[in-house]
Formats: C-alpha cells, sequence, structure tokens
C-alpha cells in the first residue's frame, strides 16, 4: 500500500508488513472488514459500487469481510444505469478474489441483501446461519472455511452484521459463542468481522473471556476503533476479532474517498498465524 493512500491520523498505524514475501506466502494475512451501505450513498441517491471496487482493490487485502451487500434488488437495477448485471458481491470479487460467499438474510419482494466474504484462498465450506431476534430484523452469521496453502488448519472466518437492540445483540453473541464452540477447535486459527453495532463495548469482554478471541485494535492502540459514521466517526461499532494470530497492525480509513462510499469506515489488519 502506498503512503498517499494512508489516512490523516497516521499514528493509529503501528507498522507496515516487512516481508512481501511473507505476505504471499501465507504467514502474514491482510483482512479487512466494511459495511458498504448497499454499495448506495448517503440517502441513497448515488450508486457507489464501481469507486467501492477500485478502493477494495487498492488495500490489496487477502480476506474480505462486507456487510450489507446486495444479492439482488430490481428497483435499484432499473433505477441506476450502470448497476451491475451479477450481483454486488460477484461485481465486488471481480478478478481479484477468486472466491467468494453470500449469505441472504434480510429478503423483501424487490430483492435481499445479507454479508458477504471476499476471499484469495480457496472457500471449502461455508453456511449461513439465520440468528435474527425478532421478525423486525432480519441478522445472519457467515461462516467460511479457508484452504491457507502450507496450513495445517483450515482458518475459520466469521461475517456478522448485529441487530441495533441490546437484547437482540446479546442473543446474537450468545449464538455466535455457541457456534464457535461447536464447530471450531480451540486450535484453529479464526477471525470474526463485521458491524457489531456494539457502541457499549459489551462484545469485547464476553468474547474475549469466553472464546479467547483478541479485537486488533484493542490490541495495537488500547481500545476498539471509532468506525461511524465515516465523515467524522464517533461510535465505536466495527470489530475484528482474531484468535491464534499475532496482530501486526490495525488501521482505519475514513478519510475521502471512503466517506463518500458509505456511512461506516474500512477496518484492516495484518496479522501473522502463530
Amino acid at each position: 500500500m502506498s503512503i498517499s493512500r494512508l489516512p490523516a491520523d497516521f499514528e493509529r498505524l503501528v507498522s507496515l508488513p516487512e516481508n512481501r514475501e511473507e505476505h504471499e506466502t501465507g504467514q502474514i494475512l491482510h483482512i479487512a472488514t466494511y459495511n458498504i451501505h448497499k454499495g448506495l450513498s448517503f440517502f441513497n441517491r448515488r450508486l457507489m459500487l464501481h469507486e467501492l471496487r477500485d478502493q477494495l482493490q487498492s488495500l490489496d487485502v487477502d480476506v474480505v469481510f462486507l456487510q450489507e451487500v446486495i444479492g439482488e434488488h430490481a428497483l435499484h437495477a432499473a433505477r441506476f444505469r450502470d448497476w451491475p448485471m451479477n450481483t454486488q458481491y460477484e461485481f465486488l470479487a471481480d478478478s481479484v478474489w477468486s472466491d467468494f460467499a453470500y449469505g441472504k438474510n434480510a429478503v423483501y419482494g424487490h430483492g435481499h441483501h445479507g454479508n458477504a466474504i471476499l476471499s484469495r484462498f480457496p472457500i471449502v465450506n461455508w453456511e449461513n446461519e439465520d440468528i435474527s431476534a425478532h421478525r423486525f430484523e432480519s441478522r445472519g452469521l457467515l461462516h467460511c472455511e479457508l484452504a491457507i496453502p502450507g496450513w495445517k488448519d483450515t482458518l475459520h472466518c466469521v461475517c456478522v452484521h448485529l441487530g441495533l437492540f441490546r437484547r437482540g445483540r446479546s442473543q446474537q453473541l450468545e449464538a455466535i459463542e455457541k457456534r464457535i464452540r461447536q464447530l471450531v477447535s480451540p486450535d484453529a486459527p479464526l477471525v470474526i468481522a463485521g458491524d457489531f453495532n456494539d457502541w457499549r463495548g459489551v462484545a469485547n469482554p464476553l468474547l474475549s473471556s469466553r472464546l479467547n478471541l483478541v479485537e486488533v485494535f484493542q490490541y495495537t492502540h488500547g481500545k476498539t476503533a471509532r468506525s461511524f459514521p465515516s465523515v467524522l466517526p464517533l461510535l465505536r461499532l466495527d470489530r475484528i476479532y482474531v484468535r491464534g494470530f499475532q496482530v501486526k497492525n490495525a488501521q482505519i480509513l475514513h478519510n475521502r474517498p471512503w466517506s463518500r462510499i458509505s456511512d461506516h469506515a474500512v477496518l484492516s489488519a495484518n496479522i501473522v498465524r502463530t
């Protein structure tokens, strides 16, 4: 990544990858999470999907965790002249991320949206689990297993977008814990990322104490990142949790052009398998 694309608050960046060969062989993974606001600008006035794809590709990340991804939307497709012919996650994956998975969560008359994971590595298994707390918010947990060259274990990746209400989020965190305990070995590498809507900071102690996870910004900066709204981040909503990794650095991108693309900032991190 060139210095010109770093955010103005450069002190938030702890370090850069030291060895490109390590990065390419999977010893260092570059991951990112982004709530893309359905590929639309504030108030849904402009389609930002093309600029979003260009900027995501410029990050040069291995695995991308995306929230609010449209799988189908007949009304937007008719409204926007440059609406892609294929799904948003396929359009964003392009030729950069060879594998992808999409979890359909919210379904309505003219389409649906949910979470997606884009990966440079093969996705050997995936499942979308419904963790909706009530009928007014459709929420899902997208769980993928990635085959990383040279790794004995598959990498477990979980993409989430939790609810707006505290009671519902508590139930959803319990569902995440239950799934991890049942399906992921304690020794297997694990990344959980997404929009937690957790401005009260409830998730951190729970995931840390019960699942031995580390939040990358908590580790590198002592507190989770302010990620919303992207124009002037105030709330700490988005997170990246890891297990079985050393965190090399963590970075938040919220200045232009990112602040034009979505109301959330992008979070990224370089992590090393331990």
